[in-house]
């Protein structure tokens, strides 16, 4: 393109041909500017954004929230009580309030509280509205423990109109980024609560992103403060690869090394083998304490903050779906030890989604699965039972009640057994389906929800163990019935007939020997699945598709690369930072096999041996916590090769003996608002633990101080670097502002003049055209004199800068995501 410029240039030597590449002109519309769109003066003539006039919301406002068979569907269900359906509408038409939760570790949440009350929520006692009503304040949501979510309702129109609004969303922005603010829908915040996650568990969350409830998970593993290995993990499952790195972005910013993201199809999800605990070498199959299935549905539920469902919803979307979740739910009770527990969840109403899979499982697992009574848990949360009597809806309008009411000629989706209630009444009622938990959006002020809660209580039917211990049942049956007949006649060989009578009660219903090798197929069908573990195996027939390997055709992720004794890296990372040697050194890992080392990460020792026991049939997306990153002084034999990184210090902490210095709250103030402070600004007590240390990374430590109420109650650790005469700290933007937060430091996200100007002007009532004139000259101005925050912080890029080369900057980025992930996220 560019020669062909040339000539015609030569050829054509006129001062009006464009030089223009012609890819860039093809398609070009030459037309007038609409008045109002450009030249100059134009947008000076415009008024400020909050004293236009509101354009109409056309999603919210005009937007038909009606579906005649929607109406249809769960009028004829019965699940919403007599005299309440036109609450019920109304709650699903009107929008739903915003809900948010305090994360992090408990000494944190619970400071983090502490401020949100005293500091914001506090000040929002008479905000009016622009009618001049009261605005109702944030209200904590009744059924969380200890007051760690919220509930607030305010419109986009408050927050620019009240100083205080603006300053409490600000707040939560900033927490937001930081991540010790989650928003979160209220009623998906109940599955992680009903699942009893203790800290030892194994836990599984099979359908996890986007991450909201796998970062519940790993909460509850890091409950008690200083424990930097729980004993327990999760394993956060995803089928979709991109959105397998949206809950990577999610869950890191908890920096547990006890977590690991996978990429496989949950209905098909591949047993781990990990090494036993009974001799050296074995192996078992894992089998998980806790399994979190939140299966994807029609989501009828969420039609308050997603009114595209009013258009889309059809009684076949269930229909659809209900062999999916039936699947997903099946692989997830197979994958659960014995007395573990199984949490399934929805965000739709929809019996088909709901209580049909649950009994449908139930009726495949006979007496092997349970549902767990919750309703003493979670005290203030308004629920109904789940139902035991439902009907499937055909599109023409049609309902039935049983599979013996559907018309041969009908297709196939009603034809599946499992969509209708169990027809036996005794089966019905001992499966307790009541046990079940339905939330209404009309109740309290929620989404739509589904839960329910399962306890294993034995091997699997179809399972080798489950198989033994059925033989072992039939034959002490038949035992007993030989014992009670005094009439016949004792046979001599009576162990035998024992024996044959369960080997032939076996062939007769096909399921094999112990061993799996029985008649027909299904012993190669289990062989075929896997080997069992121990107690119980975990293999199933197979589907009749072989599932497609997560990796196939996709990009493959960088190897997990774990130190050996013999690492030459970690003697000089030990001697430097004095580290204990209870550390477990042999858990740090590296992203690559050759080439420089630039980032090190920490896993714990249990999804160690998930790594490494299955490397070849687990497609690991990411893992492990960032806890060292080469520094640029690397030459220089006094110094560290490894500086120490933000994400892993609070782990690395209680292995540290040297390099530590403990500071003050207004060191941490100091430190944190100036970018290079220098050594004698500090207190007397830190320069002199300053004083021996040379150069190089450093960890800052400020300890609690409960006999004053106005300083920090929860533990402070950062790394620094000290300097010959001035030190500094290596503390990212947003976690800048969370401490500064936490010191009762006032931190605004944004605020420019144009802002200031127009509460200014609304508060003496000017209209919008001496707005217009006034602000004129303000448009220039503002991009000069806007504020990115109040105080005067450096970004975590421009602080790293000055020590280190911009390869460890990108590493600092990018941590163990790729590039191709990082773009991913930002998708």
């Amino acid at each position: 393109m560019r020669n062909f410029t040339s000539l015609v240039r030569n050829l054509f030597p006129l001062r009006f041909i464009s030089t223009t590449p012609v890819s860039a002109i093809m398609g070009r519309r030459w037309k007038k500017k609409r008045p109002g769109h450009g030249g100059p003066g134009q947008r000076r003539d415009r008024p400020h954004r909050d004293q236009r006039q509101q354009r109409p919301n056309e999603w919210q406002d005009t937007f038909v929230k009606e579906n005649k068979d929607f109406e249809k569907f769960y009028k004829e269900q019965g699940i919403v009580p007599e005299g309440e359906w036109d609450k019920f509408l109304e709650g699903l038409r009107s929008p739903l309030p915003a809900t948010f939760r305090i994360t992090g570790y408990k000494s944190h949440a619970q400071e983090l509280l502490r401020r949100l009350k005293g500091q914001y929520i506090s000040q929002l006692l008479d905000v009016t509205s622009e009618d001049g009503e009261l605005l109702e304040k944030p209200q904590p949501i009744p059924w969380y423990p200890d007051e760690l979510a919220w509930r607030t309702n305010y419109s986009r129109k408050d927050l620019r109109r009240s100083p205080a609004l603006a300053k409490f969303h600000d707040f939560l922005v900033t927490e937001t980024e930081t991540g010790n603010v989650s928003r979160q829908e209220a009623v998906s915040m109940i599955p992680p609560l009903l699942l009893d996650v203790q800290p030892h568990h194994k836990i599984l969350d099979m359908c996890a992103a986007p991450g909201s409830k796998t970062a519940q998970l790993i909460e509850m593993l890091h409950t008690e403060d200083g424990q930097s290995f729980p004993g327990g993990f999760v394993v956060a499952n995803d089928a979709d690869n991109k959105r397998c790195y949206m809950l990577v972005h999610q869950a890191k910013r908890l920096n547990s090394p006890c977590f690991l993201v996978t990429n496989h199809d949950a209905s098909h999800m591949p047993n781990m083998t990990v090494p036993s605990d009974d001799a050296d070498g074995a192996t078992d199959t894992l089998a998980y304490d806790r399994v979190l299935c939140d299966v994807p549905c029609s989501g009828d539920g969420t039609m308050r903050k997603n009114p595209d469902v009013w258009k889309k919803w059809s009684p076949g979307q269930g229909q659809n779906l209900h062999n999916l979740q039936l699947r997903i739910v099946r692989r997830g009770i197979e994958l659960l030890r014995v007395g573990g527990q199984l949490v399934y969840s929805t965000c739709s109403l929809n019996p088909l989604e709901d209580e049909a899979v649950i009994a449908a499982l139930l009726t495949e697992c006979e007496d092997s699965v349970e549902l767990v009574d919750v309703s003493n848990k979670l005290a203030g949360l308004k629920r109904l039972s789940g139902v035991s009597a439902w009907k499937v809806m055909t599109k023409s309008g049609e309902f039935y009640g049983s599979i013996d009411e559907v018309p041969t000629d009908r297709h196939s989706n009603l034809r599946r057994v499992s969509m209708f209630p169990p027809p036996d009444p005794d089966k019905l009622e001992a499966m307790h389906l009541d046990r079940c938990i339905r939330i209404l959006p009309h109740h309290q002020d929620t989404g739509g929800f589904f839960v329910a809660v399962l306890r294993k209580t034995k091997a699997l039917p179809w399972t080798r163990q489950g198989k033994a211990d059925r033989r072992k049942e039939e034959a002490a049956v038949t035992d007993e019935a030989k014992q009670s007949d005094t009439s016949a006649t004792p046979d001599p060989a009576g162990e035998g007939d024992i024996s044959s009578e369960t080997g032939a009660a076996a062939k007769a219903d096909g399921k094999g020997s112990d061993t799996g090798q029985g008649e027909g197929d299904d012993g190669k069908k289990e062989t075929e699945a896997g080997n069992s573990n121990g107690s119980e195996g975990l293999a199933r027939p197979p589907p009749a598709k072989k599932a497609k390997l997560a990796w196939e055709g996709s990009y493959k992720e960088d190897p997990f690369v774990f130190f050996t004794e013999d690492e030459e890296l970690w003697p000089i990372m030990r001697d430097f930072y004095q580290i204990s040697d209870t550390f477990p050194n042999l858990q740090l890992l590296v992203r690559c096999y050759e080439g420089k080392k630039r980032t090190v990460y920490l896993v714990s020792k249990e999804v160690k041996d998930i790594l490494q026991y299955n490397e070849n049939s687990l497609k690991v997306i990411n893992c492990g916590l960032r806890v060292m990153v080469r520094s640029r002084n690397d030459k220089t034999k006094a110094m560290s090769l490894f500086r120490l990184a933000q994400d892993g210090i609070p782990t690395l902490l209680p292995f540290i003996h040297g390099r530590r210095v403990e500071i003050k709250q207004e060191d941490a103030i100091l430190l944190l608002t100036e970018e290079n402070p220098h050594i004698h600004k500090l207190t007397a007590e830190a320069r002199e633990q300053l004083k021996p240390l040379e150069e190089g990374s450093i960890v800052m430590v400020y300890e609690p101080d409960m006999s004053n109420p106005d300083a920090v109650h929860c533990k402070m650790v950062f790394v620094g670097w000290r300097g010959k005469v001035t030190v500094r700290s290596f503390v990212p933007k947003n976690d800048r502002r969370h401490f500064l937060l936490l010191c009762g430091v006032d931190v605004q996200v944004r605020q420019t003049k144009r802002r200031q100007l127009a509460l200014e002007r609304e508060a003496k009532g000017q209209t919008a055209n001496e707005e217009a004139e006034e602000g004129a000259g303000q448009e220039d101005e503002e991009e000069g004199t806007g504020k990115d925050v109040a105080m005067a912080t450096r970004s975590d890029d421009e602080t790293l800068a000055t020590t280190e080369t911009s390869d460890t900057v990108e590493e600092e980025e990018t941590s163990a995501i790729d590039s191709d992930a990082q773009s991913s996220i930002k998708e």
